[in-house]
């Protein structure tokens, strides 16, 4: 092959590489620089059509030191970014890291390109209801499930250096021999965050015996509703017809899903008939549409809550550009009591914005077969003396630079210090 054709061949990659950093992100929608009033369809329902996406960044929980301040003051806001990009941009630096540890290959992910901060939002916390901006304390219930699967990832990590060098991700736990429930099923199904603790990457435990041992983030399906966003993107995509509301959510890495709520009286779906996001069923009150979800399955997962988690949401079209999302959420069997979250999302251009709905995300799919492999040619590795223990190494829950930010020090989230 020719140096000319090679030369060619090399400036038509780096043309396709500039094209796909050039493609525009999110853009405002034409009535980004005046509101107007909020519009009507064609059939005389309120219009929550068009593409949406939150403006700045907002934690779920209020950070213990804000106490009861609804919002951060201007001057709070800019230093929190100013803190934020610092860590952020420091997270490739050397002298954060030890190369070949296993922490750093729980940050593998460059937070700068891969994830999206954006500015810090007004409010001190998604949370509205209660009033201190916390989610309320799990029941007694709540309490034992999660301690029991907290002391099963323990045992499963405490051989590993995670434990031997006492970091965040073995807190509560102690360094010592491989622990025999290494051999024993997990007291709870697994599911993504089930362990109720650890770090980024992975699965929830410590093993990889099967499929269940892993996370279903591995597998690229970590959309859960109720959906607040996260930082690899997100937007919403809202379509009506009369009688139908769908919307699709950007959930992580490629990861969209699609939901149709059916706008009717008609009852739920019998109890017995469960489903991974449950059973919605709206109806319009005024300007807002309100939707009723139960009927989750046991197998669904949302911050500890699983078949008894009960939602009810409010989409509100406040106006040409602004839609208000409330959502409250109740199980008792999880929470001593319920609790709400508010979200403004800003109407982005349709034309500016070219959307892609086939998730992308599936190399975890195409890559279990392979990681279950590759953990049995450990096993005999370590059965032959030709390898270290699989018990003393960490493949989850491990910490790292999650996001972009330490697990502690000057370069852990400013929000969580």
């Amino acid at each position: 092959m020719s140096r000319r054709l090679l030369a060619l061949i090399g400036a038509a990659v780096v043309m396709v590489i500039m094209a796909l950093v050039a493609l525009p992100r999110l853009r405002p929608g034409p009535a980004a620089d005046g509101k107007g009033p909020a519009p009507g369809t064609a059939w005389g329902e309120p219009d929550l059509q068009g593409i949406w996406t939150a403006d700045g960044e907002i934690p779920l929980q209020r950070p213990a030191k804000y106490a009861d301040r609804e919002f951060f003051t201007d001057e709070e806001r800019a230093e929190l970014d100013k803190q934020r990009a610092e860590a952020i941009g420091r997270e490739a630096d050397e002298s954060r890291r030890t190369r070949g540890s296993e922490q750093d290959v729980g940050g593998a992910y460059n937070a700068a390109i891969f994830t999206t901060h954006k500015r810090m939002g007004r409010r001190t916390s998604m949370v509205v209801d209660p009033p201190n901006g916390r989610i309320p304390p799990l029941t007694p219930e709540a309490q034992k499930k999660r301690a029991a699967m907290r002391e099963y990832q323990l045992a499963l990590l405490q051989s590993t250096d995670l434990c031997k060098n006492k970091l965040p991700g073995c807190e509560g736990g102690t360094y010592g021999p491989p622990s025999p429930k290494r051999n024993e099923a997990p007291p709870y199904y697994v599911t993504v965050g089930a362990a109720g603790g650890g770090g980024a990457g992975g699965g929830a435990i410590n093993r990889a015996n099967n499929p269940e041992d892993r996370g279903l983030g591995e597998r690229c399906m970590a959309a859960v509703l109720p959906d607040f966003g996260g930082n690899t993107g997100f937007y919403l995509q809202v379509v009506q017809s009369p009688g139908r509301v769908a919307i699709f959510y950007d959930t992580g890495q490629g990861q969209g899903w699609q939901r149709v709520i059916p706008v009717t009286d008609a009852p739920h779906l019998p109890s017995n008939v469960r489903q991974w996001w449950g059973d919605s069923r709206g109806r319009w009150d005024g300007k807002t549409l309100v939707v009723d979800v139960t009927n989750f399955s046991p197998k669904s997962y949302f911050q500890g809550a699983q078949e008894n988690l009960h939602l009810v949401e409010r989409w509100t079209r406040l106006d040409a550009n602004t839609i208000e999302y409330a959502v409250t959420i109740e199980d008792p069997t999880t929470w001593t009591g319920p609790w709400t979250v508010k979200q403004a999302f800003s109407r982005q251009s349709d034309e500016a914005n070219r959307i892609y709905k086939e998730p992308r995300c599936h190399e975890g799919n195409y890559g279990m077969p392979a990681l279950l492999a590759g953990a049995r040619a450990q096993d005999r590795a370590f059965a032959e003396k030709r390898g270290p223990d699989p018990a003393k190494e960490c493949t989850a829950g491990c910490g790292g630079f999650a996001l972009g930010f330490a697990d502690t020090g000057e370069d852990a989230n400013p929000l969580s210090r």
